[in-house]
């Protein structure tokens, strides 16, 4: 068995659809058909869909909540220093018409108001987020899901959670959320390298520039999957070239791949060459962190 214990890898793309699930799954099961101690967080809370692929005993399932605070007009004095202390606009004030209310979508639970408030008028209540389920597979194995509750302003907090789960003893590989707004971000901060996969397409180099111009911004090191490759043009490749982004790997736009993810199974295991080819990537990113 080979010690990779404490490597943290994200997995994200610039838009939806370009791979991000197939590399994230196959580079899981590559590498804990090795012995490598290994877990793969889905990280897409709004829309998680690695138990479509991978699946196991369900050990944990914990609930993310948040407090939201309860204003008591009764004994509010409205003074609107409350008002004055939330950074988020979460808290509707009109003096003139004696009304407080908290916006619970815009609350990010800071306490900054129960603070504010000197005449115990703001109370708290839980209100929940969503879920982080750990399912186990073997011995080597394990899946973390965060899955935010529908309906709930942002999957952050539920992300979070996911991530702070991992064991660190294990390789951990994060399924990110596509795009670069706040849940990539949330996720990314805590990996040591980001895969970033993209479509040799122009609307693919497009994103892509947008996801590794937001990596330069928080300092992390990153190298690039082109999934489907020959499709398109030569745009990602040169692009990669002038601005010295490792290319990690390429994913051949293959009919016969296609099928084999639509019916959720996995590449390395229909084609077994594949195995190699995910270990491999695994070699590389070692290397480029180690720089």
């Amino acid at each position: 068995m080979t010690d990779h214990s404490n490597l943290k890898i994200a997995v994200a793309s610039g838009k939806g659809g370009t791979g991000k699930t197939l590399v994230s799954t196959n580079l899981f099961w590559a590498l804990q058909n090795t012995g490598t101690q290994v877990t793969l967080v889905d990280c897409d809370a709004e829309e998680p869909n690695m138990a479509e692929f991978i699946s196991g005993e369900v050990l944990v399932r914990l609930p993310v909540t948040q407090n939201i605070p309860v204003i008591d007009s009764e004994i509010c004095t409205f003074c609107g220093k409350c008002f004055n202390y939330c950074n988020y606009n979460a808290i509707v004030y009109l003096p003139s018409n004696h009304f407080i209310k908290v916006v619970e979508d815009l609350c990010h639970d800071c306490g900054a108001c129960t603070v504010a408030c000197r005449f115990g008028a703001i109370s708290e209540k839980e209100k929940q987020l969503g879920t982080v389920k750990t399912m186990f597979l073997n011995s080597n194995a394990e899946l973390i899901e965060a899955r935010a509750d529908v309906g709930v302003y942002s999957p952050v907090p539920v992300i979070k959670k996911a991530i702070h789960s991992v064991n660190d003893r294990s390789l951990a590989i994060f399924d990110s959320p596509p795009g670069i707004s706040c849940p990539f971000i949330a996720t990314v901060e805590s990996a040591d390298f980001v895969v970033l996969v993209t479509e040799p397409t122009t609307f693919g180099l497009n994103d892509l520039k947008l996801s590794v111009e937001t990596l330069q911004q928080l300092k992390k090191p990153c190298g690039v999957i082109v999934n489907r490759a020959g499709l398109g043009n030569r745009e990602v490749y040169d692009w990669l070239k002038a601005n010295k982004i490792p290319l990690l790997l390429e994913i051949p736009f293959d009919r016969e791949i296609a099928r084999i993810y639509s019916e959720g199974l996995l590449l390395v295991e229909e084609k077994p060459a594949y195995q190699l080819l995910f270990r491999e990537l695994l070699k590389t990113i070692e290397k480029l962190v180690k720089r």
